[in-house]
C-alpha cells in the first residue's frame, strides 16, 4: 500500500512535528513584555553597544512610538506589543565548535537540519536560537579570500565596526514604517557578510533563525556588503513551534550589491501559525550589478513581506522569483517592490501563489521608473491558484512611471484547478488526491528550480502534505 493512503486527509493532519519542537523555557535571561525606554536601555547594556547604538535604538524607539500602524493590508490588530517579549538571551554564547552548543539547542538544529546543511557542502553556517545567534562559522577557504561572515553583534564591536555603523539602517531607516522602527529599537542578532571585491564565493553561505520562546520576538539584522566583481548567494531559513499565543518576527536585511557584482538570496520562511511576520527586506544595486531575490512564504498567521531593489547604477538588474501557500487561517500578504533609477536597468517579477481551505493569498507590487531612467525595462507576472471555493486571491499592482522611453508590462492570472484536467489524469489511472497534487506540483515546479535542493525538498513536501489537508 502507498504511504500516502494509510495517512489521514484532514486539516489537522498535516505534519508540522519538524518545526513544532519545543524545548523547555530555558533562557538565561529576558526581558518583561511591552516596550518602553527603559527595556530598550535594557536591551543596549545587555548586548554592550557603542554609545551610537544606544542612541540609535531609543530614537528609533521615539519615532515608533509616533509613527501609526499602516493602514492597508492585511489586518494586525490581533498584534498587543503589550504581550511582547523582544530580547530573550539562550543559556549560551555564541559557539564556533557544534559540539559546544548545549544539547537542547544542538538537537534543536539537528533535527531542523543544521549542521548537516553545513556538511553537505556551505560555506559557513550561523544558527540564531531565539534573539542571540548560538552558532557561526565559516570555512578556512573561504575566509582566506577575505570574506567575512560573522554574527552582527561581533562585527559591530570588531574591526568591521565602522563599516556597520556607515551602512546600519540607511537602506531602511527608521522611518520607513512603524515596524522597521520598532526593528532599529530592539534589534538583536543575525548576520553581517563582508565579499572583498573580485571574490566568488562559490558555495552558499546560509543563516537559520529559530524562535523557540512563546509570546517573543525576533529581530534579527542581516547585513551583506558586496564590492566590485564579486558574487554570493546567501541562504536564510526560518521556523518556530506553535504556540496559543502571538510571536513576532520583525527581521531587517539590507544589502549593498557593488559594481558588476551579483547577489541571489534565498529564503524560505515556513514560521507557525500564530506569527506575525514584518519582515523588511532591502537592496542597493550598483552599475552593472544584479540582485536576485528566490523567495518561498509558506507559514506564519499573517505576512506582510516585499522585497525592494533600487537600480541606481546605470545597467543595474534585479529579479525575483517567489511562491506563497496560504492555508486555513492565514493571510499571505507578499510580493516585491523596485525603483529604477537609472538608465538601462531592468527588472523582472515572477510569483506563484497557492491558497486552499479559506486562505487568503495576495500579491502586491511596486514599480517606479524615474525621471532619468531611460531605457529601462520591467515585467511584472503573477499567477495565482485557489484550491478550493473557500480561498481568495488578490493582486495589487502598483505602477509609477516618469518616464516615456521604457518598457514596462504587468500580467496576472487567477484561476482554480481544471476538473477536465483532473478527470483527464484519473482516466489514465491516477488517483484524484495524485491528480491534484501533480497538477499542485507543475504549477509550483518553476519557482521550486530556482531553489536551493534542501528547499525546494521541503516547500514541495510541505505542499504534498498540505494538499493532502486539503482534499478531505
Amino acid at each position: 500500500m502507498r504511504a500516502y493512503e494509510t495517512e489521514k486527509t484532514n486539516v489537522a493532519a498535516v505534519d508540522r512535528s519538524i518545526y513544532d519542537i519545543k524545548d523547555a523555557a530555558n533562557a538565561a535571561f529576558e526581558v518583561g513584555s511591552g516596550l518602553t525606554p527603559e527595556i530598550v536601555a535594557q536591551i543596549s547594556a545587555e548586548k554592550h553597544d557603542p554609545a551610537w547604538m544606544r542612541d540609535f535604538r531609543l530614537q528609533s524607539l521615539q519615532i515608533y512610538d509616533r509613527t501609526p500602524v499602516q493602514n492597508w493590508g492585511p489586518d494586525i490588530s490581533g498584534l498587543d506589543m503589550r504581550n511582547i517579549v523582544t530580547y530573550v538571551r539562550p543559556n549560551t554564547a555564541m559557539q564556533g565548535k557544534w559540539s559546544d552548543v548545549p544539547a537542547d539547542i544542538k538537537n534543536t538544529f539537528e533535527r531542523l537540519g543544521i549542521p548537516q546543511a553545513e556538511r553537505s557542502g556551505l560555506a559557513g553556517v550561523g544558527a540564531q536560537y531565539d534573539s542571540e545567534v548560538v552558532y557561526h562559522n565559516v570555512r578556512a577557504e573561504v575566509a582566506a579570500q577575505g570574506v567575512v561572515y560573522t554574527d552582527m553583534e561581533s562585527a559591530l564591536q570588531g574591526e568591521y565596526a565602522e563599516l556597520v555603523r556607515t551602512h546600519f539602517m540607511k537602506l531602511v531607516p527608521p522611518t520607513d514604517h512603524k515596524f522597521a522602527a520598532l526593528h532599529g529599537a530592539v534589534w538583536s542578532g543575525g548576520s553581517f557578510v563582508y565579499v572583498p571585491a573580485g571574490v566568488h564565493v562559490e558555495i552558499p553561505l546560509q543563516s537559520y533563525f529559530r524562535l523557540n520562546a512563546p509570546g517573543a520576538g525576533q529581530f534579527e539584522h542581516t547585513l551583506i556588503i558586496v564590492e566590485k566583481g564579486a558574487y554570493l548567494h546567501f541562504i536564510e531559513g526560518c521556523s518556530a513551534p506553535k504556540y496559543n499565543v502571538a510571536n513576532l518576527h520583525a527581521g531587517c536585511v539590507e544589502i549593498y550589491v557593488g559594481e558588476n557584482a551579483r547577489v541571489r538570496y534565498s529564503t524560505i520562511e515556513n514560521w507557525s501559525k500564530n506569527m506575525y511576520n514584518l519582515n523588511t527586506k532591502r537592496a542597493k544595486v550598483a552599475a552593472g550589478g544584479t540582485i536576485e531575490w528566490v523567495s518561498g512564504s509558506f507559514g506564519s498567521h499573517t505576512s506582510c513581506l516585499y522585497p525592494m531593489s533600487i537600480l541606481q547604477g546605470e545597467g543595474a538588474r534585479m529579479e525575483f522569483t517567489g511562491i506563497t501557500f496560504a492555508g486555513a487561517g492565514q493571510e499571505l500578504d507578499t510580493g516585491a517592490k523596485v525603483i529604477h533609477a537609472a538608465p538601462h536597468t531592468t527588472s523582472h517579477i515572477s510569483t506563484k501563489s497557492l491558497a486552499r481551505d479559506g486562505g487568503i493569498s495576495n500579491f502586491r507590487s511596486s514599480v517606479v521608473v524615474l525621471p532619468n531612467a531611460e531605457g529601462s525595462k520591467s515585467s511584472v507576472s503573477c499567477e495565482s491558484l485557489m484550491l478550493d471555493d473557500r480561498s481568495r486571491s488578490d493582486t495589487i499592482p502598483e505602477m509609477d512611471i516618469r518616464c516615456d522611453k521604457v518598457d514596462v508590462g504587468h500580467e496576472a492570472k487567477i484561476g482554480r484547478i481544471s476538473e477536465d484536467a483532473v478527470l483527464y489524469l484519473m482516466s489514465r489511472g491516477i488517483s484524484e488526491e495524485d491528480a491534484r497534487a501533480l497538477i499542485v506540483g507543475g504549477f509550483a515546479e518553476p519557482i521550486a528550480k530556482e531553489l536551493p535542493l534542501e528547499y525546494a525538498v521541503e516547500m514541495n513536501n510541505l505542499i504534498h502534505l498540505e494538499m493532502k489537508g486539503s482534499i478531505g
